[in-house]
């Protein structure tokens, strides 16, 4: 199980969906919800230390920064295994779903938006695959 659930989506409303849904599932306490992907990629790199497993739920198409870019940057700067990425969007492009296997070592899976509650439990019993 993770230990901590970080919502990364520039939109507010789908986070607060996403939140929803993990409080249906009990998970509500483990969560972390950023608008921005910079300050989530901030947050993870002051918690690289602890090596608990955690989740991120990441969108693609971010103004900021898109969720390429945030892989990248978790690949450049050699952040932990422990740390599994869902990519969640709105994006039908199978171009998307190619660069997103680019990074294995994060990248478990690649879900349309916006989630459902079958989708999360198959992410959180291990089960949801790219």
């Amino acid at each position: 199980m993770y230990s901590e659930i970080y919502l990364v989506d520039d939109l507010e409303m789908t986070n607060l969906m996403h939140q929803v849904l993990l409080r249906q599932l009990n998970l509500e306490d483990k969560v972390k919800s950023f608008t921005n992907p910079e300050e989530a990629l901030d947050d993870l790199r002051f918690n690289k230390s602890n090596m608990a497993p955690k989740l991120v739920l990441l969108d693609i198409n971010m103004p900021e920064m898109n969720g390429f870019e945030f892989l990248e940057f978790m690949a450049l700067e050699e952040f932990p295994l422990n740390i599994d990425v869902i990519m969640v969007t709105s994006s039908t492009a199978y171009a998307d779903k190619i660069l997103a296997e680019k990074y294995p070592q994060f990248v478990k899976g690649f879900v349309q938006k916006p989630l459902q509650i079958e989708n999360l439990v198959e992410i959180m019993t291990g089960s949801y695959s790219l």
